[in-house]
C-alpha cells in the first residue's frame, strides 16, 4: 500500500508570547520571554508565584455566552485555536468538502482542572445542604471535549478524540492524525493541545514534586534549559492546533502549504513515573523510530526543537540520546528549547514546538534558547553541540524533529520538512 503524503495547511495559536501564530513566532524569535507573576489567581504563598499565562485573551471576545458557559479555560484556548488554524488554512472555502473525511484530534494532558478545582470549592462550602454541581461540570472538566467541541462546530464527522499521555499529549495527536490521513482513512485533521492549568492545585501540586522553578525574583530568566543554575521549569497555558491535509487533497484546493509531515516515533521509558530515563533510552527510541518512519538520517535534520525543560535531570538525559543517536551529525545542526520563553504548556507543549519547528522550516530561522548564563559542570552536557543560546539563528533549515516527552514515560518525535512538489 502506497502511504499518502501528509502537509501543513494551516497554525492557529493562543500563547505567552501572544494571541496568534504571528506574534507568537516574532516574539520567540526575538527571545522574549512570556513568564512574569501569577495573575489567575492570589498566589502569594506559594513557593512559586509566577507562570507564563496567556495575556490580554478575553473569551467573550471570541465565544458567544451560552457555549462559555460550556467550556473550561482549555478548551477556550483550544476553540479559539482551531478557529485560528481551520481559516488559516482555508479549509472550510473548499468546494465539496467531505466533513465526513475531516478529523478532529485535540489532546490535553490534564483538562479541565480549574472547573474540578471550582466544583470540588463550592461542594465543599455546601455540605450542609448536601451536594449540589454545575451539571456542565463534568462535560467542562473531560480532557476529550475540547476535540467534541472543534467537531460540533463545524460538523466535522471525521475520528474525533483527545489523546492523554502527559506532556507528550499533542505530539501523540499530531502523530495519529498525520498516520490516519497517510493510510487514506480522512483527508484532512484539526490536531494539537490546549492546556490552563496555572491553578491553585496545578501550581502547588507541581510544587509538591519540586519540579517548578522558584526563581520568584526574576520570573523572565527562570527557564533556563542547559544552564547550571536551572531550578525546575515553568507553567505555561494556551492552545496550539494544525491543520494537516493529505497532499493531493490540498492541491486541489489551492491551499498554501507551510512544510509537510514525514515522520512520527513513539516509545516508553519504562522506567519511572515522572524522570526520564537517566541515558535517554526512550527519547533515543523515539527519535530513531520517528527518523526511519521518515526513511531519513540524522544528517538530514538540520534542527532539534528539545522537549528541555530546564529540570537538572531531563536536559542532561535528552542530550545524551541526541549524542547517543546523531553521533558526528549532532554537531551539525542547531539545538533549542522554547521553552526558555514559552514555559511548559504541558500538553500543548508538543504542538506549540511543532509549530515553532514548522516555522523554522519555513522561514530558516531557528528560535533561541534564552537566558543561558554558564554551562553545567555535569559532564554529560556537551557544549560544543549548537544551543542556539540568547539568540536566534538564520540557516537553511530542510528539516526539524520536534521532541515531547512526558509523566509516565511517554516519549513521542515529530519530524517535518520543507515541501517538495
Amino acid at each position: 500500500m502506497e502511504l499518502k503524503r501528509v502537509v501543513v495547511t494551516g497554525l492557529g495559536a493562543i500563547t505567552p508570547l501572544g494571541n496568534d501564530v504571528a506574534s507568537t513566532w516574532e516574539a520567540a524569535i526575538n527571545g522574549k520571554s512570556g513568564a512574569g507573576p501569577i495573575t489567575h489567581f492570589d498566589a502569594s504563598k506559594f513557593k512559586t508565584q509566577f507562570a507564563c499565562e496567556v495575556k490580554n485573551f478575553n473569551a467573550a471576545d471570541h465565544i458567544d455566552r451560552k457555549k462559555l458557559r460550556q467550556l473550561d479555560l482549555y478548551a477556550q484556548y483550544a476553540l479559539v485555536a482551531s478557529r485560528q488554524a481551520i481559516e488559516d488554512s482555508g479549509l472550510e472555502q473548499a468546494s465539496n468538502l467531505d466533513r465526513n473525511r475531516v478529523g478532529v484530534i485535540v489532546s490535553s494532558g490534564i483538562g479541565g482542572l480549574h472547573t474540578f478545582e471550582e466544583e470540588a470549592g463550592y461542594y465543599a462550602k455546601n455540605e450542609e445542604n448536601g451536594p449540589k454541581f454545575n451539571p456542565f461540570f463534568i462535560p467542562k472538566m473531560i480532557a476529550d471535549i475540547a476535540s467534541g467541541h472543534v467537531s460540533m462546530e463545524y460538523g466535522y464527522h471525521g475520528p474525533n478524540y483527545g489523546i492523554v499521555s502527559a506532556c507528550a499529549s499533542s505530539n501523540n495527536a499530531i502523530i495519529d492524525a498525520f498516520n490516519l490521513i497517510r493510510l487514506g482513512k480522512a483527508d484532512a485533521f484539526v490536531t494539537g493541545g490546549a492546556e490552563a492549568a496555572i491553578f491553585p492545585a496545578g501550581v502547588g501540586g507541581f510544587n509538591s514534586m519540586h519540579a517548578l522553578s522558584t526563581r520568584n525574583d526574576s520570573p523572565e530568566t527562570a527557564s533556563r534549559p542547559f544552564s547550571k543554575s536551572r531550578d525546575g521549569f515553568v507553567m505555561g497555558e494556551g492552545g496550539v492546533v494544525l491543520v494537516l491535509e493529505e497532499l493531493e487533497h490540498a492541491k486541489a484546493r489551492g491551499a498554501k502549504i507551510y512544510a509537510e509531515v514525514v515522520g512520527g516515533g513513539m516509545s516508553a521509558d519504562a522506567h519511572h513515573i515522572t524522570a526520564t530515563h537517566p541515558e535517554g533510552l526512550g527519547a533515543k527510541l523515539a527519535m530513531q523510530m520517528a527518523l526511519d518512519d521518515a526513511g531519513m538520517k540524522p544528517e538530514d535534520i538540520d534542527y532539534i526543537n528539545v522537549h528541555g525543560t530546564s529540570t537538572p535531570v531531563g536536559d542532561v538525559s535528552e542530550v545524551k540520546a541526541i549524542v547517543d543517536l546523531f553521533g558526528d551529525a549532532a554537531y551539525k545542526l542547531n539545538i533549542s528549547s522554547t521553552k526558555s520563553m514559552t514555559g511548559h504548556l504541558l500538553g500543548a507543549t508538543g504542538a506549540m514546538e511543532a509549530m515553532f519547528s514548522i516555522l523554522a522550516v519555513q522561514n530558516d530561522i531557528v528560535p533561541p534558547t534564552i537566558n543561558h548564563e554558564e554551562g553545567d559542570d555535569d559532564e554529560n552536557i556537551d557544549y560544543s553541540l549548537n544551543f542556539t543560546f540568547n539568540k536566534a539563528q538564520k540557516r537553511p533549515v530542510r528539516a526539524a524533529l520536534s521532541n515531547a516527552f512526558g509523566f509516565g514515560g511517554h516519549n513521542a518525535t515529530v519530524i517535518v520538512k520543507k515541501y517538495e512538489a
